[in-house]
């Protein structure tokens, strides 16, 4: 992706967030200079891959397969793993009109997927094998806002604003936005995006930048550069 199409989607993204009422927090609008100026005190937005993250997952389709996402808060593996202390993360993601979030799980994290505005979220679903890997002909169950729901083999959910669904390990699945573009909020055990997605076909999980302008904001996907020691 070239830097200056993922500048644009980052206004249009925080033009649709503010239209649904949501805020992001201060550190969202900081320059790359004004973030590595505040590289000390930001320490933990840095190491738990707080902020701006867009992707096309490698392919150069954005606009079919992509996402756009901001993670707003996020702990540490250790304390999940110990069961104390910040064992949570919350994000922000849009998915527009029929661009697709690959079929995908993860082998950590829980995660309730909420339509927070916008138009209907298409969630897919499948399960696993006994060994967790993608089954085409499994279902499982889900809950929706608090309602058990059972599940076939590549059923799709379809969630109005509001509706929300808990995904858990194992649980595979896609979504798009269906007649329009869609504002999610998730709300999950702590996030890993570098090792706990695994995608059905080989993808990568962060895009390839190409350098055609500065940066307005600095992705999560710059951060080991432009922190490096």
């Amino acid at each position: 992706m070239k830097r200056s199409e993922i500048n644009e989607i980052i206004l249009q993204a925080d033009d649709m967030i503010r239209s649904h009422g949501f805020s992001l927090p201060p550190f969202a609008y900081w320059s790359p200079d004004a973030f590595r100026a505040n590289q000390t005190l930001a320490r933990h937005i840095i190491d738990t891959r707080c902020g701006w993250d867009i992707t096309d997952y490698g392919l150069g389709e954005f606009d079919k397969k992509g996402l756009f996402l901001f993670t707003l808060r996020n702990g540490r593996l250790a304390d999940l793993q110990r069961g104390g202390g910040m064992c949570y993360a919350e994000k922000l993601l849009i998915s527009r009109q029929d661009q697709i979030s690959p079929m995908h799980t993860h082998v950590i994290k829980a995660e309730d997927i909420i339509n927070r505005g916008g138009a209907t979220l298409v969630v897919q679903l499948f399960g696993s094998d006994n060994d967790g890997n993608f089954c085409e002909t499994a279902g499982g169950t889900v809950w929706c806002d608090g309602v058990k729901r059972d599940f076939a083999a590549g059923e799709k959910l379809c969630l109005a604003p509001g509706e929300s669904v808990t995904l858990l390990p194992g649980d595979w699945h896609a979504f798009w936005g269906d007649g329009g573009d869609v504002l999610i909020g998730e709300v999950s055990t702590v996030n890993d995006d570098e090792t706990d997605n695994v995608f059905r076909s080989p993808l990568g999980r962060f895009a390839t930048i190409e350098e055609d302008v500065d940066p307005l904001h600095l992705l999560v996907s710059d951060y080991n550069m432009a922190f490096a020691s």
